[in-house]
Formats: structure tokens, sequence, C-alpha cells
């Protein structure tokens, strides 16, 4: 594993992921009404569901494709997943049917769960203290994608609302066919894993994967850390129209900012932090910074102040790669597909939990009526799941690594 293709197919390969969703965001609204004959509220609610089948399909096939990857290898997982990707991407941009991009939604959800299988190929190739660095090139990459794939997806839109879809079908086939090439497989003989269904449906893989001592208070952990930063692409926007009264662009600009600064931290400060700080003390850190800079988020009411924070914020990024790479030494090598699809299902099953609660409480506390008008209710909710998760990290008993 001298060369560093690999690791930059895999990087690529949740970069991707992320730029999928991103590449087709600002076309959906027109894209639906078209498909649909609706107008934008009807659109609106189209846009719900589909986003809700996706996240649905990444809980219940995570564990399934990162348990696959234990016995077949990463390295077809990942290439049949792509070149899946691709293929739903193409029957999107063909359709006039809205029930052809529902079946897409199904399909790019199950294909999408990637990222379990891409994380544990990292997880294969890395060295017990190098895992969280690693880790944090995959967070690296995801930010990457975050940036790239909204504003490169604005100026496909240009033109028509099939073409960021051909985009995003390209990507995936061009990245497919590079991990044809370059990547190498990774789970041995001694590694492999037989598949099981009663590992690989979302709850069995829970069960598991939580019989590896101190596993468990770790994955609640987790948890609470993606319900609490699903707050950002749940209410940003709506948090940035009414409080700092943005623009589309501007609200366009904060998370570029974020995911620049965000991708910089996973890719870059992970390792120094850890070095400095230790896998423990690093986790610490990340989750009060995340819950200090939430806490500020619900009061602050200056929009250049909130952007200027921005920075501190994502700082509190070190802290996951840091948990990662405590969770995964704590699973046995011929678990770590299946441990990495759990990921991923605690993942979606906070991507479909999460948004509720922070949507409803934002429109509670802005409506007219309300009796206390408070547009930062969500982030006060998500910080204080950052310090629940705080208390469970220092209140856990601690494992032996088995890795």
């Amino acid at each position: 594993m001298s060369s560093r293709l690999p690791i930059f197919f895999i990087v690529a390969t949740v970069a991707i992921d992320a730029m999928g969703i991103g590449l087709i965001m600002p076309v959906m609204p027109d894209l639906l009404r078209e498909v649909d004959g609706g107008n934008l509220s009807e659109a609106a609610i189209w846009g719900g569901i589909l986003a809700t089948t996706f996240a649905v399909m990444q809980f219940l096939f995570g564990p399934v494709i990162g348990s696959l990857s234990d016995q077949y290898g990463r390295k077809p997982i990942l290439v049949v997943s792509l070149v899946i990707m691709a293929l739903v991407y193409a029957m999107s941009a063909l359709t006039t049917s809205i029930w052809v991009l529902f079946i897409g939604r199904i399909l790019g959800g199950i294909s999408s769960a990637t990222h379990a299988t891409a994380a544990a190929y990292m997880a294969d190739v890395s060295k017990p203290d190098e895992k969280a660095a690693n880790f944090g090139l995959i967070g690296a990459g995801f930010g990457i994608g975050f940036v790239l794939g909204p504003v490169v997806g604005g100026l496909l839109a240009e033109f028509g609302t099939r073409a960021p879809f051909w985009a995003a079908g390209a990507l995936a086939l061009s990245n497919a066919a590079l991990g044809w090439f370059v990547l190498r497989e990774s789970v041995t003989d001694a590694t492999r894993r037989a598949f099981s269904w009663t590992r690989a449906n979302p709850f069995g893989a829970f069960k598991s994967i939580t019989s590896f001592p101190g596993l468990g208070p770790l994955l609640l952990v987790y948890f609470f850390y993606q319900i609490g930063t699903v707050v950002y692409p749940s209410v940003w926007a709506f948090y940035g129209v009414e409080r700092f009264d943005w623009s589309p662009s501007m609200i366009g600009v904060s998370l570029a900012i974020f995911g620049l600064c965000f991708a910089f931290v996973q890719g870059v400060l992970v390792q120094p932090s850890i070095r400095r700080f230790g896998h423990r003390k690093t986790v610490v850190i990340g989750l009060a910074l995340e819950a200090t800079t939430l806490f500020i988020f619900a009061a602050i009411t200056s929009g250049t102040s909130l952007l200027l924070l921005i920075p501190l914020t994502a700082l509190g990024a070190v802290g996951m790669p840091a948990l990662q790479g405590i969770m995964s030494r704590r699973v046995s090598d011929d678990a770590q597909g299946e441990f990495q699809g759990v990921l991923t299902s605690v993942n979606s099953l906070a991507a479909i939990m999460a948004p509720l609660v922070m949507t409803r409480s934002f429109a509670y506390f802005t409506d007219p009526e309300t009796p206390i008008y408070l547009p930062g209710a969500p982030f006060i909710i998500a910080g204080t799941l950052m310090m629940v998760a705080v208390l469970i990290f220092q209140l856990r008993k601690r494992a032996p690594a088995t890795s």
C-alpha cells in the first residue's frame, strides 16, 4: 500500500458522494415541478419525501453493504456501487416521472452506502495510531465535496435541469474506472468474514457490534453528535434568512466557508491534535468546542460575527475522527466493514430523526404567535445534545483496543 493512489480513490469516492448530492440540489425544485407539474409547495413536499427515503435506505442497507465488503472485499463493493450510482443518475436525468425519481432515491440511498466500505478500507490499511488521521481525510473529502457540489451544480443548471445529473453520473463512472485500476484489495483470507443476515440487518448489526467491550457508550456518543450536527443542514438557511436577512447567495457563501474550514480541520489538524492531546482529550475538546459554538449561534445577532465564528466551530471537527479511531481499534479486523456500516446507519438514523425536531422547533419559536421568539432554539437543542455526549464519554468505562 505504498502508493497514495488507493487513498486518493477512497477520498475521491466520499467527495463524489457529497458532490453528487450537492450537484443536484440547485435544480431539484425546478426538476420536481417539471416532472410532477405541481407548484413549489408540492415540489417541497416531494423533496422531503425523496430526502427521507434516501436516509431510510442508508439506515437499512449501511450494515448490509459493510458486511458484504467483509466477505467479498472492499474493491468489488466500491466499484459496483459507483457504477450503480452512475446508472441511477442517468436514469434520473432521462425520466419524466416522479416515481422514477423516487426509485432512483431508493437505489441511490443503497449504492451511496459506500461510505461505510470506504471507511473500512481506510481502517484495513491504517496502523492503529494512523486510523484517526485517515478517517479525518475521509471527512476532508466530504467537506470538499460539500463545497464544490452546490457551486458546480448551480453553474451547470444554466444548461438545464438534467445537466447536473449527467455530471454526477460521469464523476461516479470515472471514479469507478480509477478504482478498478488502482485499488488493491485490503481484505485477506485471514480477515475475511462470512456474510450473515443476522448481523447485516441494522438491528442485528448493532447487537453484534456492541458486543465488543466498551463500544456501546461510544456509539451513543457518536449518535448524539450526529443528531447535533444535523442542525446545520436542517435550519441553517432558514436561520440565516430569519435572523440576518441573508440572500440565497449569502447562504451559499456561508456554507462554502464552513465546508472549506471543515475540510482543512479534518484533513490537516486531526493528527497534530491527537499527537498533542491524545485520542481521548481530542474527543472531549472537539465535543466541547461544538457545544460552545452551538450555544453562541443560538444567541448571536450579527451575521458577520457568525461568519467569523465558523472557523472556531470547524475546529470541533477534530473530535469525530479521534472517536472513530478509538471505536475502530475496539473492533476486530474481520468486522471493520460491519462496524462502518453501523456508523452509516447511525448517521442515517440521525438524518431521519433530527430534521423533524430541528425544523419544528424553529417553526414554533419563530411563529408570529409564539410566546417566546427564539430562532436559535434548534442550536440550543443541538448544543445540549453535545453536552450530553461529553458527559457520556467522560463517564464511560474504558475497554482495551483489539487492533
